[in-house]
C-alpha cells in the first residue's frame, strides 16, 4: 500500500514530462518540417497525435498545390496562345506591312451625324463608322484596331456637321495595301460614301495638321436673296437679278482677311485667340436652273473654320441682303460686342476641297511621294457630286423647304441687340449644339 503512492507520483511526473516534450516537438515541427527525430519512445504518443492532426492539413495543402499547378497550366496555355497570336500578327505584318496613306473620300451627309465617330453612341451613326467598318471587312486594318484607330494613326482633315456632305474629304492612316485596295473598300461602303483615291504619304503626314486651307461650297435656292417682302409661296418663279448678285458679293468680300469670328460660333469669348480666322475668298457664283428652281453656289476658302462659322457667315449676309439688318452689323460682329447672328440651314454645305500647298512644295517633287492635288480624280469627284450630293440637296429642299422655313425666322432676330439681350438666343443655340452630338465642324 505504502509503495504504490511513490509509484503513482513517479508516473504522474513522467506524464508531465511527456506532455512538455510533445509540445516542444510539435512547435519544432510547425516551425520547420524537417528536424531531429525523437529518439525516445516516450515522445511517440504525442508525435503520433501531431501526425494524425496534420493529416487533414496535408490533404488541404495537396489540393491547393494541385489547384495552383492547374492555374499555372492555364496561364501557360494562355501565354502560349497570346504568343502564337502575336507571332501570327508579326508574320501577317511581314506578309502585308502597313503603309501611311491619304484617302480621298466623298459622301452625302444626309442621315448621318457628321463625320467624326462617337465611340459608345452607336445610335448616332457617322461617316467614319461606315468607313472604319469597311476598312476592317476589306482586310485593310486589323479587326482589333477598329475601336482604337489611333493605333492606325487615323486622322480626318475636317470634321463636318450633321447632314453636311463632302466631295474632297481627306483622311490619313496606316493600312495594309492589298490588291485593288480602293475597290475592296468600296465594296463594303453604302453608295452615298465612296473612296475616290489613295496616295502614299510620308510617315509623319497628318491630314489635319498638314492642311493649309479648306474650301467649302454652299448650294442654295436664289430666293434666299429676295426682298423680305417677297411672297415665298412661289419660290420657283424667283430669278436673281445681276444687281442683287453684285450686292451679295460685295457683302461676302467683307469677310476676306483676318477677323474675330467669336459671334459666328458657340461659347467663344471675344478675347479668345482661336476666334481669329483668316478667309482668303468668298463669293456667290452665277445662278443656274435645276428642275424649275433657280440655285446658286457660294464658295468660301479659309485656313480653318469653327463650329457653324460658315453657316452663320452666310446667314448674316442673307439677313442684310433681304433688308432685316443694316450692313454695319457685319463690322460690328467682329468687335467686342455680342451680336445676334442667324445660322443658315446645314443642308447645302459641302466640303469641296482641302489644300496641302506646303506639303506639296516640300515633298511633291522629291521623286518619292505624290502631290496631294487629286487632279486625276477630278472627273470622279464631279460624277459623285452630280449623282449623290446635288440631287439630295435639291430634292430635300423641294420636299422640306428648309431654306424658306429658315427665312421665316429672320424677323425674330434682333440685330441691334445688346450683349445681355442676345444671351437667351445663345443659350438656345447651345442647347441645340449639345443635342447634335458629333456635329463639330473644323
Amino acid at each position: 500500500m505504502f509503495k504504490i503512492r511513490p509509484l503513482l507520483s513517479a508516473l504522474g511526473n513522467n506524464r508531465l514530462t511527456l506532455e512538455r516534450r510533445g509540445k516542444q516537438i510539435h512547435q519544432q515541427t510547425t516551425r520547420r518540417r524537417t528536424g531531429p527525430v525523437c529518439k525516445t519512445w516516450s515522445c511517440a504518443p504525442r508525435t503520433l497525435l501531431c501526425m494524425m492532426s496534420e493529416g487533414p492539413r496535408s490533404e488541404e495543402t495537396a489540393k491547393l498545390l494541385k489547384r495552383a499547378n492547374e492555374e499555372n497550366d492555364d496561364s501557360a496555355e494562355m501565354a502560349t496562345k497570346k504568343l502564337k497570336a502575336e507571332g501570327d500578327i508579326v508574320e501577317d505584318e511581314k506578309k502585308c506591312p502597313k503603309k501611311k496613306v491619304a484617302l480621298l473620300v466623298a459622301y452625302s451627309g444626309k442621315g448621318y451625324y457628321g463625320m467624326q465617330r462617337n465611340t459608345g453612341t452607336s445610335q448616332f451613326r457617322t461617316i467614319e463608322d461606315e468607313l472604319v467598318a469597311a476598312l476592317i471587312k476589306s482586310g485593310c486594318i486589323p479587326e482589333n484596331h477598329g475601336d482604337e484607330m489611333k493605333k492606325m494613326s487615323f486622322q480626318r482633315c475636317a470634321r463636318t456637321d450633321k447632314g453636311v456632305s463632302a466631295a474632297g474629304q481627306v483622311v490619313s492612316l496606316k493600312l495594309r495595301l492589298i490588291e485593288d485596295t480602293v475597290e475592296k473598300i468600296n465594296e463594303h461602303l453604302p453608295q452615298q460614301i465612296r473612296v475616290l483615291g489613295l496616295k502614299r504619304v510620308t510617315q509623319g503626314f497628318n491630314s489635319k495638321n498638314n492642311c493649309d486651307a479648306r474650301t467649302y461650297a454652299y448650294m442654295l435656292p436664289t430666293v434666299a436673296f429676295s426682298s423680305k417682302d417677297y411672297d415665298t409661296a412661289d419660290t420657283a418663279a424667283f430669278r436673281l437679278e445681276p444687281e442683287t448678285l453684285q450686292k451679295v458679293n460685295s457683302l461676302f468680300s467683307l469677310y476676306k482677311g483676318t477677323h474675330n469670328f467669336h459671334n459666328f460660333t458657340s461659347q467663344k469669348a471675344p478675347s479668345d485667340p482661336s476666334a481669329r480666322r483668316y478667309i482668303t475668298e468668298m463669293f456667290c457664283g452665277e445662278p443656274f436652273m435645276n428642275s424649275d428652281t433657280q440655285f446658286a453656289v457660294i464658295t468660301v476658302r479659309g485656313q480653318s473654320f469653327m463650329l457653324h462659322q460658315i453657316r452663320k457667315m452666310i446667314g448674316l449676309v442673307i439677313a442684310v441682303a433681304k433688308g432685316y439688318a443694316k450692313e454695319e452689323v457685319m463690322e460690328r460682329s467682329w468687335g467686342q460686342d455680342k451680336v445676334d447672328v442667324p445660322k443658315a440651314p446645314g443642308l447645302g454645305l459641302v466640303l469641296e476641297r482641302v489644300h496641302f500647298d506646303r506639303y506639296n512644295k516640300r515633298f511633291g517633287g522629291d521623286g518619292l511621294h505624290e502631290r496631294l492635288d487629286w487632279d486625276l480624280e477630278e472627273e470622279a469627284i464631279k460624277s459623285f457630286k452630280e449623282a449623290h450630293i446635288y440631287p439630295t440637296i435639291v430634292m430635300t429642299e423641294r420636299q422640306e423647304g428648309s431654306m424658306v422655313s429658315w427665312m421665316s425666322t429672320l424677323p425674330i432676330h434682333d440685330f441691334e441687340a445688346t450683349a445681355t439681350a442676345t444671351e437667351s438666343q445663345d443659350n438656345k443655340e447651345q442647347k441645340q449644339d449639345n443635342a447634335d452630338l458629333g456635329n463639330d465642324s473644323d
